[in-house]
């Protein structure tokens, strides 16, 4: 193939086309309309909770389920569980979009699809799904990937249903914290520390390397004193996904897990779900 212009010339080497993979195509076994708008703060809301842990494969993508009335996006690495359900028009069904179904999504087509989506443009999306592909058209382009063939966790278990304790920041005013006091953390386990007590919450860190840190944020809390552990990144990456002015933790004591959700939403409900720390 020779490519030239203006004094520039070049021949380069080629393959035969008939070489090129062939591009998998619908068979509409699935076929539903989805909002944009929802499916990109799905993806945002979810996509960096995927491990990257490639010995548990079937964790290196999220967990698409869709009905005919909703559709729930969830990932998890173990450590911490991100999951938004998302009401949808049950006018948007078509063909088969009657029950429940389940599909894996590895974690680049969730990169690739929160691009696409991020590029601006009106109008939803088409999703249809194969035997072994996902088929989503994004105005004028086609992504088609590959499912991830496994069996998610049955992550409804990992929710937590008797956390009685909870308390609601300034999302701004406790990422900042969270963001200072990390600063001398452990290098490693990058972990901070929540100490509850009567109106406020002090948010701590200490290494031997680097020192310690201190912040206490004032709050509405009237429960018994306790502490509990989080890793700093697991804190800001949900803090840097939601958009709502006040945030909720939700626990139980310094052992269980802690529940995150923003405050306020409408049109979804977001839940996340963090391990704690024992340091």
């Amino acid at each position: 193939m020779k490519v030239a212009a203006d004094r520039f010339d070049s021949r380069m080497q080629t393959l035969p086309k008939e070489d090129f993979p062939a591009v998998p195509e619908a068979t509409g076994t699935i076929n539903a309309t989805l909002p944009r708008a929802a499916v990109r703060e799905m993806v945002a809301k979810t996509q960096f909770a995927i491990t990257g842990e490639d010995t548990r494969y079937f964790l290196n993508g999220a967990l698409f389920i869709l009905q005919p009335g909703s559709m729930t996006l969830v990932a998890t690495d173990g450590h911490r569980l991100a999951l938004v359900n998302v009401d949808r028009p049950k006018t948007a069904a078509k063909g088969k979009d009657t029950d429940e179904v389940r599909a894996i999504l590895p974690r680049k087509t969730l990169w690739e699809l929160g691009r696409l989506l991020s590029e601006g443009g009106d109008g939803d999306i088409r999703y249809e799904r194969g035997e072994n592909h996902l088929f989503f058209e994004v105005g004028d382009r086609m992504l088609i990937s590959r499912m991830i063939d496994g069996q998610f966790p049955a992550f409804e278990r990992v929710i937590p249903k008797g956390n009685n304790k909870r308390i609601e920041f300034e999302r701004e005013r406790l990422t900042n914290a969270v963001k200072r006091v990390a600063l001398l953390s452990n290098e490693r386990s990058r972990a901070v520390k929540f100490q509850l007590d009567k109106g406020k919450v002090e948010v701590t860190s200490s290494s031997p390397e680097f020192g310690e840190a201190k912040e206490t944020l004032a709050v509405d809390y009237n429960d018994a004193a306790m502490q509990i552990c989080f890793n700093a990144q697991y804190v800001m990456d949900f803090l840097g996904a939601v958009d709502t002015d006040t945030v909720a933790l939700e626990l139980k004591d310094e052992v269980s897990q802690a529940v995150m959700k923003p405050v306020g939403t409408e049109g979804y409900d977001y839940t996340y779900v963090i391990m704690p720390m024992r340091v």
